[in-house]
């Protein structure tokens, strides 16, 4: 479960931390946040970490990762998205 600004967390912090990332991070409607993210290995291991950690006011119980190959179609950039339905296809 995230905390209220979780989002915007993750969003600041991989902006700042791997400014080479794509991808987007986004609320799904079961209360769970899902972030999908191309880059380094070493970037997306930050990722994890961001993830893991949260802001000082969320409670992070677990962290699902799945890795695939890079696909080349999040554009530019790390953002917010307000698409909250179903799930981001592999």
């Amino acid at each position: 479960m995230q905390g209220v600004g979780f989002r915007y967390h993750v969003l600041t912090e991989i902006q700042t931390r791997c400014p080479n990332v794509c991808g987007k991070v986004r609320n799904i409607v079961d209360g769970r946040v899902e972030v999908i993210a191309e880059g380094s290995e070493d970037d997306l291991h930050i990722i994890l970490n961001i993830l893991r950690d949260g802001p000082r006011w969320s409670v992070v119980e677990n962290v699902h990762e799945q890795w695939g190959e890079p696909r080349g179609d999040l554009g530019t950039g790390f953002d917010v998205s307000h698409y909250e339905s179903g799930y981001w296809s592999a």
